[in-house]
């Protein structure tokens, strides 16, 4: 009843459950729920991490998960409907999705860009993405790099992937990048203790290294080039009759 229940995605989760896992967490939800709030359509997807709602704070009527492994019945209750896939291999219409979250979902995924282009295809246009991810380029990545040091958390094959890259990775697609959050500034400790030992670190690496946190947040909108907006049938022939209109009384004048 799931697919891969030992991937990276899965024992993700169960980091989330340490100490620092909690830490994260906060962060990532807070900023989440500011990029989400006001975003509006029909359907609102997050795929992976059930434990967490990532759409709480959206008001969509149909909010849907969709991840690795099958549900229990308590981390089902949020959501009206969920399904077990791959990222890679989304089992949703075309243009069918307003709002898809992907939390830590490329740097646990096999095949990345085949994420995005998945990602692309199910949104409508103008349609919002929002990925969150691990920076690379901050205490936590380097230390994660240490060859003879225990992994500081579950990744994929390929590890990390810097904001930077998936900036590129979406402007190919089309996409434009709306906002990003850097966030979680304080070296990587285990413990409550020592996390909050370090907690001012977070209001100086907002400003004084903003790019080293250690996790971000990015939000993108879907373009379609070409688009030329219809309008509905009633009003072109409402045009058609008052042009109609228009030269039966210049004929009359003349």
């Amino acid at each position: 009843m799931s697919i891969h229940v030992q991937t990276p995605i899965v024992e993700l989760q169960r980091w989330f459950d340490s100490p620092v896992g909690r830490y994260v967490h906060h962060w990532e939800q807070t900023r989440v729920d500011q990029l989400v709030v006001d975003v509006f359509g029909y359907r609102a997807i997050q795929y992976g991490l059930p434990n967490f709602n990532l759409l709480s704070a959206n008001r969509m009527t149909f909010k849907a998960y969709a991840g690795p492994a099958r549900l229990t019945a308590e981390q089902g209750a949020p959501w009206q409907a969920s399904v077990v896939c791959e990222a890679e291999q989304l089992p949703f219409d075309t243009d069918s999705v307003d709002l898809l979250v992907l939390p830590h979902t490329l740097e646990t995924a096999q095949d990345r860009h085949l994420v995005l282009r998945e990602a692309h295809r199910v949104l409508v246009p103008d349609g919002r993405l929002v990925i969150v991810g691990f920076n690379p380029w901050s205490l936590w990545g380097i230390r994660a790099r240490v060859p003879w040091i225990a992994p500081w958390f579950p990744a994929g094959d390929e590890g990390e992937v810097s904001p930077n890259r998936i900036k590129d990775w979406l402007r190919l697609l089309s996409f434009d990048i709306d906002r990003g959050y850097f966030g979680c500034y304080v070296p990587p400790c285990r413990t409550d203790k020592w996390l909050a030992r370090f907690a001012f670190m977070d209001s100086a690496g907002d400003r004084w290294w903003p790019i080293f946190g250690a996790t971000y947040v990015v939000s993108a909108v879907k373009r379609v080039a070409g688009m030329r907006l219809i309008t509905p049938v009633w009003k072109r022939k409402s045009r058609r009759r008052r042009a109609a209109a228009g030269v039966a009384v210049q004929k009359d004048i003349s």
